[in-house]
């Protein structure tokens, strides 16, 4: 049975539960802004595919951990969602004609400038 190494996720949590209630809010919707400028950017890059017009519109995010976190994809419920899989990551002959991770890249920066902003009163 393999083991995983948990213990920068402990410290992690740990930090997290020290947050000030007061500025909860205030990192939720760092989450949201930044889940939404993701989301925004899988769907400019996945626009104007003939074959797959409407899988765009199944890009769409769910917030997570008590709004500390988001997950962005598209949704295998809606219209195209189910092509996600082979659009990002290809198939076994191919490989995919979309890129997953450059929408987050594109945003990291200002996620990152967006947390330091509002952790800048705690520390």
């Amino acid at each position: 049975m393999a083991s995983v190494d948990t213990s920068e996720l402990r410290a992690l949590e740990a930090e997290l539960e020290q947050i000030p209630a007061e500025k909860l809010p205030q990192f939720k919707a760092v989450v949201v802004k930044g889940a939404v400028n993701v989301k925004t950017g899988m769907r400019a890059d996945a626009a104007g595919g003939q074959s797959y017009r409407h899988f765009p519109r199944s890009i769409d995010f769910d917030v997570i951990d008590g709004g500390l976190g988001a997950e962005i994809g598209p949704d295998k419920g809606r219209v195209q969602g189910a092509l996600g899989n082979l659009l990002y990551f290809g198939t076994s002959r191919t490989g995919g004609v979309l890129d997953i991770n450059g929408p987050l890249n594109r945003e990291a920066p200002r996620f990152e400038d967006a947390l330091a902003d509002v952790a800048e009163d705690i520390l």
